[in-house]
């Protein structure tokens, strides 16, 4: 019989009986215990309490079916195991009753009647395999709930641990804001003294000036009200929330454009060319973007080769999400894919992620001057931006950075 295997208890001081019942009951998949006495079969009980039924003779010597059944009801764990008692004698119904009285939930007159036996059998014992498996049920239900609990209190703690973390960067976020307004409000002061002396000499002594210091003078000027329109944007950037920034359609040639003429003569110094391929317009912040193409530039003129003029090649396409396999990008929207690419000396391939480090260097200050600071700023538009930026180089073989934003 295999471990599952219902089993009977069967009660009866004659071996011939035992064995009479056993092939009634035959290749029904029961497993079979004997005992021929009532003292047997509480023995038996106290070390094997999953009986399916006890199937007891009334008639048995030193201890009847009838006492044998009311010793088993004391027990809190046998109690509920059916017993239907098997008797010659239960004519009468004060005999049946004190049968019920002591705990049967049936009884069979002899000489049984194979399909009645077989019949009440097989109802106990089906009852009994359903009650097994709404047991296994309810076990399973009691560790996948402890296993619920245990995970929600893993997660109440992660949330909280979340919680504490963002209260901590929003605290640091307006901190960051208030020093960034101020520093840009102190910063205003020494402007506004700059334009102010220039504007005394526009007004007084611009005629006097030769025509390059004309020119110069122009440059200066021009620097002065772009730098106000820079600091007068950061303000803006500062206080906004990610809802509040508005993103524009805007053709990149504008953009190129104003960088050109803000850094008009550290191209013409070096002799540097910018080469532009724009597919369409791109959903960005434009003031942002200015100052991203401004540092990539200042990047190229500051690595560009000595003997060898400056090269500049901005290009733009449209790609599919899916078809980037990048793994910061979600594959449910277009991108905007810009190359920015130079021809100058390029760096190491493996510096392509610590390049946009903050004040990370790759040359000590006395090779290449500047503070390491503006490839960590383009970065960080782009990232404004829901974006990914990479870069891509070899010694003396230039460098290309690729950056995607949504389109």
């Amino acid at each position: 019989m295999g471990d599952n295997a219902i089993k009977i208890l069967i009660v009866d001081d004659k071996k011939e009986n035992l064995l009479s019942l056993q092939v009634i009951l035959a290749d029904r998949g029961y497993q079979f215990v004997e005992a021929t006495s009532g003292k047997d079969a509480l023995r038996i009980l106290l070390k094997n309490q999953d009986f399916a039924i006890i199937l007891m003779d009334v008639q048995m010597p030193l201890m009847d079916g009838f006492e044998t059944a009311e010793m088993i009801r004391q027990s809190e764990k046998l109690k509920h195991v059916p017993i239907i008692f098997l008797t010659a004698n239960m004519n009468t119904n004060e005999y049946i009753f004190k049968g019920y009285q002591s705990g049967a939930v049936d009884y069979m007159i002899k000489p049984l009647s194979p399909e009645i036996l077989q019949a009440k059998v097989m109802v106990f014992t089906e009852l009994f395999r359903k009650n097994q498996e709404l047991r296994k049920k309810e076990e399973e239900t009691h560790t996948l709930n402890e296993m619920i609990l245990k995970a929600n209190k893993e997660l109440a703690s992660q949330y909280a641990a979340i919680e504490k973390h963002a209260d901590e960067l929003k605290k640091k976020n307006m901190e960051l804001d208030a020093f960034t307004y101020i520093s840009s409000h102190d910063l205003q002061e020494p402007l506004r003294k700059i334009q102010t002396f220039a504007n005394l000499i526009m007004s007084n002594e611009y005629a006097n000036l030769s025509e390059d210091g004309k020119t110069k003078f122009d440059r200066i000027l021009y620097a002065c009200n772009r730098m106000r329109e820079l600091i007068n944007s950061l303000l803006t950037f500062s206080r906004a929330t990610l809802v509040d920034r508005r993103y524009e359609a805007v053709d990149l040639n504008t953009i190129i454009k104003d960088v050109k003429e803000a850094l008009h003569e550290n191209l013409n110094d070096i002799g540097a060319t910018i080469t532009t391929d724009f597919h369409d317009t791109a959903k960005i912040i434009p003031f942002q973007f200015v100052q991203l193409m401004e540092n990539l530039i200042h990047n190229a003129i500051k690595f560009a080769k000595t003997e060898t003029p400056l090269e500049i090649t901005i290009k733009s396409r449209l790609v599919n999400g899916p078809d980037l396999q990048i793994e910061n990008l979600s594959t449910a929207v277009n991108y905007c894919h810009i190359s920015f690419g130079d021809n100058g000396i390029g760096f190491e391939p493996q510096h392509s992620e610590k390049i946009f480090g903050v004040f990370q260097k790759l040359h000590g200050r006395d090779v290449y001057e500047g503070t390491g600071i503006g490839l960590a700023i383009v970065k960080k538009i782009v990232e404004n931006h829901n974006g990914h930026i990479n870069a891509i180089g070899e010694p003396m073989q230039g460098a290309t950075f690729n950056i995607y934003i949504p389109y």
